[in-house]
């Protein structure tokens, strides 16, 4: 079976509880991801993503002043994560029936020790589809005169 393990990407970038937007946005465009988990001494308390911080951004633009603003104001508190563990198939279900971009990847205690997102399997769909391909060619060949 395969597992979120197998497929999650380990070094995560984070933010922390006492960032700023402006630091999450920075992440953002520098590593091309689109969801920072928010983490306490390794453990996740939240997640920011593209479309919460574009939100948050957005209002600012009317503020009589600019002032910065908390991750922790605008981070989603209650993420819906997975064990590394836990079975492809039933992370890919999780994405489609919350429409979710992406799962966090916590241990038993909590702890931050990856992130599985709709890239991650776009990636394992190419790399089934080319080994299908590849059977598909080898099967032709072999059945040719």
């Amino acid at each position: 079976m395969l597992t979120v393990g197998d497929l999650m990407t380990r070094d995560v970038i984070t933010l922390d509880e006492a960032d700023d937007l402006l630091r999450g946005d920075d992440l953002l465009k520098l590593n091309h991801i689109r969801h920072l988990p928010v983490v306490r001494e390794g453990r996740l308390v939240g997640l920011v993503s593209h479309r919460d911080l574009i939100q948050a951004l957005a209002r600012q633009v009317g503020a009589p002043r600019f002032e910065p603003v908390s991750v922790v104001s605008i981070m989603t508190r209650d993420v819906v994560t997975a064990r590394p563990d836990l079975s492809v198939q039933d992370a890919i279900y999780k994405l489609l029936d919350h429409r979710f971009g992406c799962l966090p990847v916590v241990d038993t205690g909590g702890r931050l020790v990856g992130i599985i997102t709709e890239a991650d399997f776009m990636r394992m769909a190419v790399r089934l589809l080319e080994a299908a391909e590849a059977r598909r060619g080898e099967s032709l060949g072999a059945s040719a005169p």
